[in-house]
């Protein structure tokens, strides 16, 4: 008898979180990088290639760091929400553009609009990969000191806009 316990505690514990799992909001997923520092870097700006910026420009403000591709369908989905923002000037949002060619997001840019205080182009992914992305888009409040205080995973929608990425904004402005 014993020798079927032992199986049919392992059956029970991987169902048991196995069925945690599935409770779990897939667009949700922790990051280690809240509530620290976020990632040093300097990237040349998009438009202007000779001309670098690094987040230690954006000291004393909360904004977002927007990461996006010309090649992302995803992101057609979520730039109308993010170009009504700049258009509201509630909070400073940077482009990273992540893994494109330049032209091919300059003109994806011109032909959707650009909602960027500026654009950085990430060519091969290593700001990206200091900031754990692993998909485009993704989007990252960081308040006045530097820090990550929140991760949105994919494209923001105007319930998360309104519900969470706004209301922190507000709170971290204060």
């Amino acid at each position: 008898m014993s020798k079927y316990l032992l199986p049919l505690g392992v059956f029970i514990t991987v169902a048991v979180f196995l069925f945690y799992g599935l409770s779990l909001n897939p667009r949700e997923v922790p990051s280690p990088l809240v509530g620290k520092p976020a990632p040093a870097f300097q990237l040349p700006v998009l438009h202007s290639p000779d001309k670098t910026f690094t987040p230690k420009e954006m000291a004393g403000k909360v904004w977002l760091l927007n990461v996006w591709a010309s090649w992302c369908v995803a992101c057609r989905d979520e730039h109308p929400l993010m170009v009504e923002l700049s258009r509201r000037k509630i909070v400073p949002v940077v482009g990273l553009n992540y893994k494109d060619q330049p032209d091919d997001a300059k003109k994806w840019l011109r032909h959707f609009g650009d909602p960027y205080l500026t654009s950085v182009s990430d060519l091969e992914g290593r700001v990206g990969i200091d900031f754990g992305v692993y998909g485009v888009p993704e989007t990252f409040v960081i308040d006045k000191d530097g820090i990550i205080r929140h991760k949105h995973i994919g494209p923001i929608t105007e319930d998360a806009l309104k519900e969470k990425i706004l209301p922190l904004v507000e709170r971290l402005s204060r």
